[in-house]
């Protein structure tokens, strides 16, 4: 005799069942799942600003550092200098009046001779103190007056003295002769020196300022000196 089974019994139709009921429950909660809207009140967001409440940001706490002090400068101190007391005692000399011997004679001083500033011989005209006086200028009153006075007599002097040589005038020589004289301590003319284009021309030169009259000598601090004198001649054909 077989025995009969259970339909109640039957575990593999019933987990058939089970899991076709399953599935049929998962969809239906995916598909509300996916059609369920959430609805939020107006009055509970604010959606366009953030409010932030103070109280609750917290300070950031400011570090203080505290840097070391600079070291100090050294002041070295000045070494000490110690006076070492001298152990033996020096006689101080006493001179009495009476030590003085009152006869004795002091000898005079001998009198010192000022040398004065040694002066020079020979000094050119333009650095005189008092120049050379030609003849008729002494009663300019300045010093300036009787150079340019000395200067003018001097020209006149040329002019009328003046003789061209012959042989010059043949040979149609012209030029300038530089001439150089000095005036003596004396007042007279001397040193005469000449360069020229032609001996013809020099020796009339020289003849000219041979003529010149006596002169007052020039002076450097009331020394008469030789005054040495430079002035051009020329000679010009007509």
């Amino acid at each position: 005799m077989e025995p009969k089974k259970n339909p109640h019994l039957d575990v593999k139709r019933n987990s058939m069942l089970y899991f076709f009921m399953g599935m049929t429950f998962v969809l239906l909660m995916a598909y509300l799942a996916l059609n369920w809207k959430t609805y939020y009140s107006e009055d509970t967001w604010d959606v366009g600003s953030v409010k932030v409440n103070e109280d609750l940001i917290e300070e950031t706490p400011f570090l203080k550092l505290k840097l070391p002090d600079p070291p100090q400068p050294k002041i070295q101190s000045p070494p000490k200098i110690e006076i070492a007391e001298d152990d033996e005692k020096v006689e101080e000399t006493v001179i009495e009046a009476n030590d003085v011997d009152q006869d004795t004679e002091i000898s005079d001083v001998e009198s010192i001779e000022v040398v004065e500033d040694d002066i020079p011989d020979e000094i050119p005209f333009i650095l005189i103190e008092n120049a050379p006086i030609f003849p008729g200028c002494e009663n300019e009153s300045t010093e300036k007056e009787k150079r340019e006075c000395f200067q003018e007599q001097m020209l006149k002097h040329i002019r009328k003295n003046f003789r061209y040589p012959e042989v010059a005038q043949e040979m149609g020589l012209e030029g300038r002769v530089n001439v150089i004289f000095t005036v003596q301590k004396d007042g007279s003319i001397g040193d005469i020196r000449l360069r020229g284009p032609h001996e013809s021309l020099e020796k009339e030169a020289a003849r000219i300022i041979s003529k010149l009259p006596k002169l007052q000598p020039g002076k450097q601090r009331g020394t008469p000196v030789k005054v040495p004198y430079s002035i051009p001649i020329t000679f010009r054909l007509n």
